[in-house]
């Protein structure tokens, strides 16, 4: 009967029409295995065309993996399953183009297609849905190491770590001992570690933009809110996606993330859906992950605070050990996210957890890790929708591994 790849496809739009994309995957039919995934911002269209569109590139995918193999198309679109199954008539234009080239894609003999409820299309719906989020595009292909992914900014991903050699293992830039010895293992860069001992990695993630990260205002952990932007969303999209990554195709020599943890406040709860879209993981909450209590300095500026209270807020940032009137100190931060850290150590290593929450949340994750006094912890830059990864051994060793924003070039 030969190989059968199941395509995963769906589309949105945010008006209809409106803001739109599609998303869709292959899967292996045999093991259930994701092989590909697209997905693309389309712009301003029908979500009847985003479903097509999503249709499209999912048999293409499924094309580049194996032309000969036998396709089970499955989306929640009646419309798209009955047309294409040739039981209802296509009178939409643009819809005619895109099913047109879908049959072109492979022989009709090969396809198949089956109708499923929603609840059964949620991979494809939540591809979708980050590529309305951050308006770029993904396309990654698991099944073949030698195919340079695609952010979702639609750009090759020029990591220099990709030109370099490639460690059996699969961890990528390993250094290579030369002729007669084995590869190591271990990533240039890494902790040398000689007893085999295994870390528990956290991904500190920091919420996207906020009306009061673009007014310069303080904005800490004694009100809820506020919100991301529409800005703040994109960074949070994107944040998500390189999470994704981590384990798949960047960093592969960490387990893949299982658990995401995520601050009480509003701005960080949204990022942390968006990562739990992406990753298809629940979102628990622990409040040691909030941001700093700024006490009565909560929505001012740094000029508002200065003209108020004097020689402030220089000397909370300098000291690092200085509450703010009302609030906390950076050192306090730092006490309740160490403690946070610690008991998700204590949980197990040998895994990845996904933490979501704040700057200074973040510089506290940090600091502690490297054992950096508070009076240094402001140093550390930490923009919106930036990732960082810490490693943290049962002995109490640590590493930090400098990742980046992706949302920012």
């Amino acid at each position: 009967m030969g190989r059968t790849l199941i395509v995963e496809a769906d589309g949105g739009s945010r008006g209809n029409p409106g803001p739109a994309g599609y998303g869709a995957l292959v899967r292996d039919a045999a093991t259930g295995t994701v092989l590909a995934e697209r997905a693309r911002y389309l712009g301003v269209v029908s979500n009847n065309v985003a479903e097509y569109s999503g249709l499209v590139a999912g048999l293409e995918a499924a094309r580049s993996i194996d032309p000969e193999a036998r396709v089970l198309v499955r989306m929640d679109s009646k419309l798209v399953v009955e047309q294409m199954s040739g039981r209802w008539k296509i009178k939409h234009e643009d819809m005619r183009r895109l099913a047109a080239e879908a049959a072109q894609v492979l022989p009709p003999s090969q396809v198949t297609y089956e109708w499923v409820p929603r609840a059964d299309n949620s991979a494809a719906d939540a591809l979708a849905n980050q590529v309305m989020d951050s308006r770029g595009e993904i396309a990654h292909d698991h099944w073949a190491a030698d195919i340079t992914p695609v952010t979702d900014q639609g750009q090759a991903d020029t990591d220099p770590a990709a030109d370099e050699p490639a460690d059996p293992s699969g961890a990528p830039g390993a250094d290579a001992a030369g002729p007669g010895f084995d590869t190591p293992t271990r990533p240039s860069g890494a902790r040398a570690r000689f007893d085999g001992a295994e870390p528990l990695t956290v991904v500190l993630v920091r919420h996207g933009q906020t009306p009061l990260t673009v007014a310069g205002a303080y904005s800490g952990s004694s009100v809820p809110g506020p919100s991301l932007t529409a800005r703040g969303r994109v960074q949070a999209a994107q944040a998500a996606d390189l999470v994704y990554r981590i384990g798949r195709d960047r960093w592969t020599d960490v387990p893949r993330p299982t658990e995401i943890v995520a601050s009480p406040m509003v701005r960080a709860q949204e990022t942390a859906r968006a990562v739990s879209r992406r990753l298809g993981l629940h979102v628990a909450t622990d409040e040691r992950f909030a941001e700093v209590h700024f006490g009565e300095w909560e929505g001012l500026t740094a000029d508002q605070i200065a003209e108020r209270w004097d020689g402030h807020p220089e000397q909370w940032l300098v000291s690092g050990t200085e509450a703010a009137p009302g609030g906390e100190s950076m050192a306090d931060v730092g006490d309740r996210v160490w403690a946070g850290l610690q008991d998700l150590l204590a949980q197990g290593t040998g895994r990845t957890v996904v933490v979501v929450g704040h700057a200074v949340q973040v510089r506290a994750a940090v600091g502690r890790a490297i054992e950096a006094p508070p009076s240094r912890w402001a140093g550390f830059r930490v923009p919106p929708g930036s990732v960082s990864i810490v490693r943290l051994w049962a002995d109490g060793a640590t590493e930090l591994t400098v990742v980046g924003c992706p949302s920012e070039p």
